[in-house]
């Protein structure tokens, strides 16, 4: 049964032209709220970092253009004969302590800090070059400059390179904001914020022997306030939480969550599904919230045995596999994230559309990021309110598989950390809802 809820489309960045035909450098890749909200950062296949900023003028949550640079270029490894692409896989602000704004990102190889300041722009209003010669007398002045303009630089505080022989998928600052963690697909680092000449291995699950490799890391985050511990996920469904202070290599995890595979359900496609895409600590740690193809899981970091929820999201496909495997669907890697409050769990789905659900799984808010949503809301039709479906979640055309257009998917969002307002990546459009209250 669908009821009204309070969700409301509020602004789209980008094109926002009819047209399917998207330019593959601005499909975005990272969307990232900083610990404020204030501010929120896009990433891009382009290698391009644009920044917004809250709209403190308009009343509600609207973000403005703050800034926009090129952080990542495409590079050559001439060793490997292998292109580095310049796509941004990951965006992560530094907390901030004076008034510029630091952000690391990264692509396949390289991860760089960020200096985003107000620099102001100042001209020589006086000197000593008149019209016509100067009598002697006059003696001589010294210049002077004056202010003509505020702008806003970015530029590269530190490179992080060389340390990484395979993708890097996740970054991760610490909550000593001193150090930060890279993980790729077989190994994660420990790096000083300061040092960017050296950093410390503390995983490596690479077999002597690469023929035996039976899993990959698929995502990583230190625990949101103890600075000692940390987590990784991987593609056999595992989540392992691991501490720094038991020793220098933390290949040893202190637990592991993991949910045993009912046998009789077993088929070609079990391990892709059950490999994890993305894993989020909720803001007061108890909780880990983990996504896979067909399903989002709240683990309790007390309870290891099982998830304490576990959410349906793509049930419809499962009979679907043997196409989606056909045209990669199936690989797709979807990310979730806890609101501010953590109540409420969000993650992606296919037809550009995204799932609001309560800790309980009681409810599924169902929202579509469509260039409908501001036509709608341009002409204030009616088509502009969104609907709720309580406990099935088969609102949207999501309950039947055949309606999904797989072209158009939801993978990269964020959750402002003090109110419930979303930021949504689709395609090469940045779209903001916002709950009114």
């Amino acid at each position: 049964m669908a009821e009204e809820n309070n969700w409301k489309f509020a602004q789209c960045f980008g094109d926002k032209g009819e047209s399917d035909d998207v330019t593959d450098a601005d499909i975005i890749s990272a969307v990232e709220f900083d610990q404020t909200g204030d501010y929120l950062a896009t990433g891009d296949k382009g290698g391009r970092v644009v920044l917004f900023e809250r709209n403190e003028s308009k009343k509600g949550c609207e973000y403005r253009f703050h800034t926009e640079f090129q952080s990542h270029e495409a590079e050559f490894d001439y060793l490997k004969s292998l292109e580095i692409e310049e796509k941004i896989n990951k965006i992560k602000w530094c907390k901030r302590q004076n008034s510029a704004h630091f952000l690391l990102s990264t692509n396949d190889k390289t991860i760089k800090l960020w200096k985003v300041f107000e620099k102001s722009l100042k001209v020589v209003a006086e000197n000593n070059l008149g019209d016509g010669p100067q009598p002697v007398s006059s003696g001589l002045r010294v210049p002077k400059l004056a202010h003509r303009d505020t702008i806003v630089a970015a530029v590269p505080r530190k490179v992080y390179a060389n340390a990484h022989a395979y993708h890097i998928n996740s970054i991760s600052i610490n909550s000593d904001s001193e150090t930060y963690i890279s993980a790729d697909d077989l190994r994660i680092n420990l790096w000083n914020l300061d040092i960017s000449d050296q950093s410390f291995n503390i995983v490596d699950i690479k077999p002597a022997n690469m023929e035996e490799l039976t899993e990959v890391i698929t995502a990583a985050e230190f625990h949101p306030y103890h600075c000692n511990m940390f987590m990784y996920s991987s593609s056999k469904g595992t989540i392992k939480l691991s501490d720094m202070r038991a020793s220098a290599l933390c290949d040893q995890h202190a637990k592991v969550f993991e949910e045993p595979e009912d046998p009789s359900s077993r088929s070609f496609f079990s391990e892709i599904i059950s490999s994890v895409s993305d894993v989020k600590f909720s803001h007061d740690g108890r909780y880990i919230l983990s996504r896979d193809y067909l399903t989002l899981k709240i683990w309790d970091l007390n309870m290891d045995r099982e998830p304490v929820k576990t959410i349906s999201i793509h049930e419809p496909l499962r009979s679907k596999l043997c196409d989606l495997y056909e045209n990669d669907c199936i690989f797709d890697k979807f990310e979730c994230t806890f609101s501010g409050d953590d109540r409420s769990v969000l993650t992606g789905s296919y037809s550009n559309t995204f799932h609001l659900y309560d800790c309980e799984g009681k409810t599924d808010i169902s929202l579509q990021a469509d260039k409908s949503a501001f036509k709608a809301k341009r002409l204030g039709s009616a088509k502009n309110k969104m609907s709720l479906a309580r406990g099935s979640g088969k609102n949207n055309g999501m309950g039947n598989g055949d309606a999904m257009d797989f072209n158009k998917k939801i993978l990269h969002a964020s959750w402002h950390p003090q109110e419930n307002t979303i930021a949504v990546a689709a395609t090469n459009n940045l779209f903001i809802f916002t709950e009114q209250q």
